[in-house]
């Protein structure tokens, strides 16, 4: 029997054991090291040569990764480990760094229970780093800290065995304070990195050592030795004495939850059905006996096999052969197979119980965030996925031979499913369609994924996306439906702030809102209290109440009122953007007692109207997408990096010093950061590390309002202008 087909005997048989399996994620900034340390994770386990480990990036498995040298989709893999003379199933997900591709992270963090967050001794605590461990900590995984490149810091840095310690004690606390911010309640303290506990190792993944305090103590190696190792430039031997894959492995499966440990506190916050219910309970106790319950967390388009859906299965079993139900889709599908991942590989099983992560090919129709089931033994479907960032910016794609025009249709489809951070909008009337992604990468990526599927395009200069909101106050404005027998009187406000930041940050949840416990929220965030109490509606970031008192009828056409509140918000009333920030009260209305004259055909366009003569009443402004930038950069090169910054209306918000390194922060708008690659590179003469992250929307400065208005619209085909409230009001 060759050792892969004994390994895939035993991953088969560890399945079904959920206290022995450990599902975890590797997380970090860009370039800080993750697929590297995965490589070797994997050659420790046999499944790749310990030469090529490091350089090989198994697990950047796409053309465009392997030619970037960056992780662009999370890979999962599955290995044995033994420790402490028993075998433990270890699931495995590499997850990218690059800030335009934070979904692939936040989607993987609801697969996993326990994660690897990497950091580089030489920059410490990124930007990144802090974002991945948010998204960790949001979804109540459990993170340990391995402090990666440490022969960086003695070899170039030349740092003494002291200087050392206080590097990583620097490291250690910053993402202890993280951890205690963000962490549960009742986990602040049980789940900060301990270096005297072993949840924190320190190591080289490119040369393959890697060493925590119980490692130290088991062999009586100690820091001085691996400073003499490195000086000797002798990390071979330093390896085999303690490879990393042994020490970090054995540290995942000390200090990172097992699926029947985890799940107790896990369903509870990603699944609001009740817990005592068959589906609840089977959850609670990963039971592969009850209902299934298997949470889609990415889909891939397979050349042979069609769609791949990846997931975590929660409770219950997922069999070949048997049919499923989709929830969020409300369709019916069958599964074809369904196995395990093997790197690039998949090895099929017949069934994959609960606690594992699971591939599964026939589920048509999943995306990700899908919801599957039994279709005898529906249940609840688990929470949305929250992207922390949004699409903002965007180009508009055109097939370059007509005959391709169908298939570009179904090949963007195809791309929007595999990945939801996308936004696709296809107008089949005038062959336009544009696509929507995180920044200037992501989208190069997209396209030259659309071309990899055999459809030649060619794509427009990037386009930002903007957002509509108010300045001022309006109302109460009256809307009229077409039959002047439905009138709707409506006030718009800018939404309070503390409001729109949690709103921004996700912390608020959107949608309809059901009963009374969302009152408290509101109030939280400083709404007034008889406001919170009537609230309608949560949508685009912005709010509708009901401020009306016994008003005959209204309960019948509330569903149409908040169905043309999100529809006007989708395309605002200024030039054709999302309206977002607003705060809509209806304070009264009259309509006709007979049912079938406030019907849709009267009710839509009425609260359309109100809605759109109120904002163009309230000093309508444009809002702009933002971006931190952090540039890492040596002192001399300071000034010409800040003048960077400024000539592009960026702020400098803060700046620090680190011996001859400067950090500066800087807030700069989106519209502004096309081509900074190239010119903070010849400013700073290539000698500077920078990075960026979704800061949300500002107001855009008043002179540059109308102009960019103007050219909005006429590049959507509208009249240069826009309507004035007397259009919608009159």
């Amino acid at each position: 029997m060759s050792r892969r087909t004994k390994m895939i005997e035993k991953i088969k048989d560890l399945m079904y054991k959920p206290e022995s399996i450990r599902n975890i994620g590797i997380c970090a900034h860009i370039d800080h090291g993750k697929t590297t340390l995965s490589d070797n994770l994997l050659a420790g386990a046999g499944m790749i040569s310990e030469d090529l480990a490091g350089d090989q990036r198994f697990l950047d498995f796409d053309e465009q990764e392997q030619a970037r040298g960056i992780t662009i989709d999370a890979a999962n893999v599955s290995m044995v480990h033994k420790f402490k003379d028993s075998e433990y199933l270890i699931n495995l997900i590499d997850t990218p760094g690059h800030v335009d591709f934070g979904g692939d992270v936040t989607r993987a963090m609801r697969a996993v229970d326990g994660a690897v967050v990497v950091v580089c001794a030489v920059e410490g605590i990124m930007p990144q780093t802090e974002t991945v461990l948010r998204q960790a900590l949001k979804e109540n995984v459990k993170p340990v800290l391995f402090i990666n490149k440490v022969d960086r810091l003695i070899n170039e840095l030349k740092l003494e065995p002291e200087e050392l310690q206080n590097r990583f004690l620097k490291i250690i606390a910053e993402a202890n304070k993280l951890i205690r911010s963000m962490a549960p309640e009742d986990k602040k303290d049980e789940w900060k990195a301990d270096v005297a506990d072993g949840s924190v190792a320190f190591g080289s993944a490119y040369h393959n050592w890697a060493i925590n305090v119980p490692i130290m103590q088991e062999t009586g190696i100690n820091f001085k030795d691996i400073i003499d190792f490195c000086n000797a430039e002798n990390q071979k031997e330093l390896a085999q004495k303690v490879p990393l894959s042994e020490v970090l492995l054995s540290m995942v499966v000390e200090h990172l939850p097992s699926p029947k440990v985890s799940q107790k506190y896990r369903v509870p916050n990603i699944w609001d059905g009740d817990i005592d219910s068959p589906a609840g309970q089977c959850m609670i106790n990963t039971s592969p006996d009850g209902p299934l319950a298997v949470m889609v967390t990415n889909v891939s388009v397979d050349k042979h096999a069609g769609e791949i859906a990846t997931g975590r299965v929660y409770g219950g079993n997922i069999e070949k052969g048997t049919e499923v139900y989709l929830v969020g889709s409300h369709i019916k599908s069958r599964v074809q197979q369904v196995g395990v991942y093997f790197g690039p590989e998949r090895v099929n099983t017949d069934t994959v119980p609960a606690g594992n992560i699971v591939y599964v090919a026939g589920a048509k129709g999943a995306i990700a965030g899908e919801t599957i089931c039994s279709p005898n033994d529906k249940i609840k479907e688990f929470e949305g996925l929250e992207h922390i960032s949004e699409p903002v910016v965007t180009v508009a794609v055109e097939a370059k031979n007509t005959k391709d025009l169908p298939k570009l249709i179904e090949v963007l489809r195809q791309v929007a499913k595999e990945d939801p951070t996308v936004k696709i909008d296809i107008n089949e009337e005038t062959g336009e369609h544009l696509v929507s992604g995180m920044g200037e990468l992501h989208l190069e990526v997209i396209s030259y994924r659309i071309n990899d599927k055999g459809v030649e395009i060619s794509t427009s200069e990037p386009i930002v996306v903007y957002r509509e909101t108010v300045a001022g106050k309006a109302g109460p404005v009256e809307g009229k439906s077409p039959n002047k027998h439905n009138r709707f009187y409506i006030e718009v406000e800018p939404l309070e702030d503390q409001m729109f930041q949690a709103l921004q940050n996700g912390e608020l949840k959107e949608g309809r809102v059901k009963g009374k416990e969302s009152a408290q929220d509101f109030m939280e965030l400083g709404m007034d209290k008889e406001e919170a109490r009537r609230v309608w509606d949560v949508h685009n970031k912005s709010v509708f109440l009901n401020m009306t008192r016994g008003i005959q009828y209204l309960d019948e056409v509330k569903e149409l009122l908040l169905e043309g509140f999100e529809s006007a918000l989708n395309e605002g009333p200024v030039a054709n953007e999302i309206a977002m920030g607003l705060k809509f009260k209806l304070v009264d209305a009259k309509l006709h007692e007979d049912a079938i004259h406030r019907g849709p055909a009267q009710v839509l366009p009425s609260i359309r109207k109100a809605i759109y003569g109120s904002m163009m009443l309230a000093q309508p402004t444009l809002l702009e997408p933002i971006q931190k930038v952090f540039i890492n950069v040596p002192q001399d090169y300071m000034g010409s990096s800040t003048r960077e910054v400024q000539n592009r209306r960026g702020q400098i918000v803060n700046m620090e010093q680190d011996g001859d390194m400067v950090t500066i922060e800087s807030k700069v708008p989106v519209a502004e950061m096309f081509g900074f690659a190239g010119d903070i590179r010849s400013a700073a003469e290539g000698r500077c590390l920078w990075s960026t992250e979704m800061a949300g929307f500002e107001r855009l400065p008043n002179e540059l309002q109308k102009q960019i208005i103007r050219e909005i619209r006429q590049r959507k085909g509208l009249s240069d202008e826009p309507y004035g409230p007397d259009h919608y009001l009159g």
